[in-house]
């Protein structure tokens, strides 16, 4: 039986509603692109690689089983990853006290930056790694975070300062 209706777009096709083909394609994408920084980035702000591996996968299937309410995919992505790793912190804290990542994995130059944040209370660890690595905005940090951009300038300021000392000891070795 042939429709009654017919469809004719008033708009180009690059207007209309993502499709699942395409909303996957923009994921696998910033997946592509973007997957293995949000990982370093993540490393680097819990000091734990299990947690930014588990991070990382659990804000892409987010991403994927959401669809077309995600409008911007990679944003969407960072900031999902982070408030996932938080919480996965947040729940460990009954557990056993996380140490250092496996440094047999990392670089000493890594290795030597993710020891130098974890010495950083973890609000600041956060902050630092999404403004001055993952080149977020302080009010996608400050919704991460669940606190007032001021207060990110804050932890930035007071994060940066911590760390200045013990990563200009490497610049001058």
């Amino acid at each position: 039986m042939e429709s009654d209706y017919s469809f004719e777009p008033d708009e180009p096709r690059t207007h209309w509603p993502m499709t699942a083909s395409k909303r996957g394609d923009a994921i696998e994408r910033v997946f592509r692109e973007e997957g293995a920084a949000i990982w370093r980035a993540l490393v680097g702000a819990t000091g734990d690689m299990d947690v930014a591996s588990e991070a990382r996968a659990e804000a892409f299937a987010q991403a994927l089983a959401r669809g077309d309410a995600i409008t911007n995919p990679a944003a969407w992505i960072w900031t999902a990853s982070f408030r996932i790793a938080k919480g996965m912190l947040r729940d460990r804290i009954l557990g056993p006290p996380l140490g250092p990542p496996d440094p047999t994995h990392l670089p000493e130059p890594v290795r030597d930056l993710v020891d130098a944040l974890a010495s950083l209370p973890p609000k600041q660890r956060f902050a630092i790694v999404m403004h001055d690595y993952a080149d977020r905005t302080t009010d996608e940090i400050a919704q991460a975070l669940g606190c007032s951009r001021a207060t990110v300038h804050v932890h930035l300021s007071a994060g940066r300062r911590r760390l200045r000392p013990l990563l200009q000891g490497d610049l001058h070795a």
